[in-house]
């Protein structure tokens, strides 16, 4: 079956959900290798007591581990959420190929919202960016989760 870009973030929002029902912020990754292995991992960082643990560092090392390579030319990289500064780097030094994300992050967002650092020419690399893939989905599922946070907040 031949999947697309909408397929992709369906996943990568499943992972989010995972990461809902664990209290972590909902953000989930799919990575596609060049040769079409399918990884996916979710936000973790509370329950590993790791900030690095984002969504889209856990499935890149996930990947690496897995193909005994830390470098993921041609990959691609569904996130639900817009990257970080720390996810941004990650993707660079993994020479990840293309980065798909959904919603925008205008707190902490490196792609386009807040820093633009995937197409930073001053840098060694810089991945293909497609946004806006399933917006409305990954921007819901985020808002839901918040209102649930600060509804449970107020209740207590």
């Amino acid at each position: 079956m031949n999947k697309n870009h909408e397929d992709y973030m369906q996943l990568a929002l499943i992972q989010a959900q995972l990461a809902a029902d664990m209290d972590e912020v909902p953000v989930g990754a799919v990575l596609i290798t060049d040769d079409g292995q399918v990884f996916s991992a979710h936000n973790a960082p509370i329950n590993k007591h790791d900030a690095t643990c984002h969504a889209e560092i856990e499935v890149i090392r996930k990947t690496s581990a897995s193909i005994g390579n830390y470098r993921l030319l041609n990959s691609i990289l569904y996130v639900t959420l817009e990257p970080c500064l720390m996810c941004a780097g990650a993707i660079i030094h993994a020479r990840v190929g293309t980065v798909v994300y959904g919603a925008e992050d205008n707190k902490t967002g490196a792609v386009s919202s807040l820093y633009q650092v995937l197409s930073d020419k001053r840098l060694n690399h810089q991945p293909h960016i497609i946004s806006g893939i399933l917006q409305d989905e990954c921007s819901q599922q985020l808002r839901a989760f918040f209102k649930a946070k600060r509804l449970k907040k107020k209740n207590a």
